[in-house]
């Protein structure tokens, strides 16, 4: 099976995880170390970030 390319660029989730306060944990521990909440906030915004995009288009 072919693998999909990723939906979100890297520049894009360490900015969200900055923001979010988990850039530290991410540089030392990866991605894996960061909770599933967490995880689950960072999607939250980069779905606000692309729907705010959307509705300065139209």
């Amino acid at each position: 099976m072919a693998r999909r390319r990723p939906v979100m660029s890297e520049e894009l989730k360490l900015e969200l995880a900055e923001e979010l306060g988990v850039l530290d944990l991410v540089r030392r521990e990866g991605w894996g170390s960061v909770s599933s909440r967490q995880c689950g906030n960072l999607v939250a915004r980069a779905i606000e970030r692309a729907e705010r995009s959307l509705r300065k288009k139209s």
